[in-house]
């Protein structure tokens, strides 16, 4: 056990040739804030008071990965689920933050989305009966 409590921060942490752009692309597509910014380093959370953040660091290096898996390619080694009330316009909202479609769609109730920098990300409803 870590001795967490709910009032600590927890995050994901992206690879990026330019984290503010990155950070900016999220920002507009989750409506959250910039909360802290460094020359190599920019993180981004909901607005309000939340312990929870997705943070973009420079990476000189970086390969997008390929999706679907391909053999001697950047692997995809993590992805973003997010739940969304209507998936056509999820889509839209996404497109006009400045993701693209990927070309390969698993499942009907699911669009994996790629952001600028080719980082998988998927927009899904909950098909989920209550």
């Amino acid at each position: 056990m870590l001795g967490r409590n709910s009032s600590h921060f927890w995050g994901v942490v992206l690879d990026t040739p330019d984290p503010m752009a990155l950070a900016e692309f999220y920002a507009a597509l989750m409506d959250w804030k910039i909360v802290k910014e460094e020359p190599d380093f920019v993180a981004v959370a909901p607005l309000g008071d939340h312990v929870e953040y997705l943070a973009f660091q420079r990476s000189p290096d970086y390969e997008q990965p390929a999706w679907p898996n391909k053999a001697h390619k950047q692997q995809m080694m993590m992805h973003l689920d997010i739940e969304v009330p209507d998936l056509e316009t999820a889509v839209r909202s996404a497109r006009e933050a400045g993701a693209t479609e990927a070309d390969h769609q698993p499942q009907d109730t699911v669009r994996v989305m790629l952001d600028p920098d080719g980082h998988p990300f998927c927009l899904y409803v909950d098909t989920s009966v209550s």
